[in-house]
């Protein structure tokens, strides 16, 4: 029986080497995963990005029934884009804020809540990636759409490169897609009895 550097130690020596070195894992292990906590403040400090987009949304909505009257119809629907378009952002947060701390700091414990929302009982890491990749072509889309409206006040090249980076976020949304299709293939094939008794 030899534990270290090929000698031939006591049993109890033996034990008490091995027990050193699974305490000392098991703390490595406890402190690795306890680490995750230190995400909670990112997500905290989300919250407060929320808010001033609240802050921001509530301005602009009362800038906009206080000059309804005097504004024109293309600059009435400019601003109702871009009160979409903080909606939007927002609806972003909200599921990087939520989603994330599932899955990647601790479980909300929410699920008998009446208000719990449904896209979290589907959430994991591939789908998360899937969902932000929606939401960022969607933000996009609604620039694009108020560079559309009003063109004459944005150069060539800028309209060019938002149609490029557009064009960049729908092919990688579809190539996210793809790839987390695959994965999750992949994985029925893998473990199909797993995948039957989870769909009973």
């Amino acid at each position: 029986m030899t534990c270290h550097g090929g000698q031939t130690p006591t049993r109890i020596e033996c034990i008490n080497t091995e027990g050193f070195m699974n305490t000392s894992m098991n703390t490595m292990a406890k402190f690795i995963f306890w680490s995750r906590w230190l995400q909670a403040p990112l997500y905290l400090g989300l919250i407060v990005v929320l808010a001033y987009y609240v802050y921001e949304f509530a301005v602009g909505l009362i800038h906009l029934i206080a000059t309804a009257h005097d504004m024109t119809e293309t600059a009435t629907m400019l601003q109702a884009l871009n009160l979409i378009d903080m909606v939007m952002i927002a609806n972003l947060l909200i599921m990087v804020i939520v989603g994330g701390y599932e899955i990647f700091v601790s479980r909300l414990n929410i699920r008998a809540h009446p208000d719990h929302p449904e896209w979290l009982d589907e959430v994991n890491a591939g789908t998360m990636k899937v969902k932000l990749a929606l939401a960022l072509v969607t933000i996009s889309s609604v620039h694009l759409l108020s560079t559309f409206i009003d063109p004459a006040k944005k150069e060539s090249a800028t309209v060019m490169w938002q149609v490029i980076i557009h064009l960049t976020l729908v092919i990688s949304a579809i190539a996210i897609a793809l790839t987390n299709k695959l994965i999750i293939t992949s994985r029925q094939r893998a473990f199909p009895l797993k995948h039957d008794t989870g769909n009973g």
